[in-house]
């Protein structure tokens, strides 16, 4: 094991239910001290401000958001992700801050054995390897796609990150574009994320959000999609639509976005802006199977959004 890798493993790592933490730590991969994040005011829970605009903080469980009724009236989209996550176990112990800045599902990655780029690697073993779950949009050296729903959901809504150190973040910001192979995110040093904050929702507004998945519970997406519209006179009078799975990073669709924006709500211009779901794709070998998932996906979701 190169210095770097051995750094990268023993770096230390914060802990808030330390779902994830404990696989990894079981393995071997992360081997480094442990920081316990002790929840505050200011870090749980959802508040709610005058003009209807939601702050989730960093320690709120999974659960809470999947199940919390005025949060699902006003971000329909985010309350669907977070239901749709993991397990009624995991979801009950789950932060959003975690699911954030989650490390990756790579089976490369999660292999104390091999090395790679997020451990200080010089290469990515899955680009010349079994990269099946891979992304479809190649952005940069490495080609696992980020775990993130909850980041892919936000992106869809323009949230917006608060961390101990920087405020007004977007997930790009958090996130980076896929061009640093080398880490899941660009949080700094020690830097914890400390809450959520969501505009105030649209008048009007709808959004739905739907995963394809390889079994019917528990399982990471191979594609993931959330859209947000609102709908007015027959036609998209504002789309916002992300998608997770796919990438190393959450994306926006945005020639999709503006194949339905402004236009009417029929089936034709659906089928037309779905077929953009794939503009700036650059599948591997093994994950050209994606891009018709997408591309379904987009299609059945904006169909329901209208109907």
């Amino acid at each position: 094991m190169s210095a770097a890798a051995a750094a990268t493993i023993m770096a230390p790592e914060f802990r808030a239910a330390g779902t994830d933490l404990s696989e990894r730590r079981r393995s071997g991969v992360s081997r480094g001290p442990i920081v316990d994040l002790a929840a505050t005011p200011d870090t749980i829970g959802i508040t709610w401000a005058a003009d209807g605009a939601a702050r989730i903080g960093a320690l709120t469980s999974i659960a809470a958001i999947a199940s919390d009724a005025r949060l699902a009236q006003a971000y329909p989209g985010l309350a669907a992700a977070a239901q749709g996550l993991a397990t009624p176990q995991i979801r009950q112990l789950a932060t959003i801050g975690g699911n954030l800045a989650q490390r990756s599902r790579c089976w490369y990655f999660r292999n104390p054995q091999i090395g790679c780029l997020k451990k200080g690697g010089t290469d990515c073993p899955a680009r010349s390897g079994n990269h099946l779950y891979h992304v479809a949009f190649d952005l940069g050296p490495c080609v696992a796609p980020h775990p993130s729903t909850m980041a892919m959901a936000l992106l869809t809504y323009d949230a917006k990150i608060t961390t101990d150190r920087r405020s007004g973040l977007s997930i790009t910001d958090l996130l980076g574009d896929g061009s640093n192979g080398a880490a899941d995110n660009l949080l700094g040093s020690g830097e914890r994320i400390g809450r959520v904050e969501l505009a105030a929702p649209l008048a009007g507004e709808r959004a739905l959000y739907k995963r394809a998945i390889s079994r019917t519970h528990a399982e990471w997406p191979l594609v993931e999609v959330c859209v947000r519209a609102v709908i007015s006179g027959g036609t998209f009078q504002q789309v916002d639509i992300a998608a997770g799975g796919i990438a190393p990073v959450p994306l926006r669709l945005a020639a999709c976005e503006a194949a339905l924006k402004g236009k009417p709500t029929d089936a034709e211009t659906i089928a037309r802006a779905a077929e953009l779901a794939t503009s700036g794709a650059k599948p591997l070998p093994m994950t050209g199977y994606k891009l018709d998932l997408l591309k379904g996906l987009v299609r059945d979701v904006v169909e329901r959004i209208v109907s």
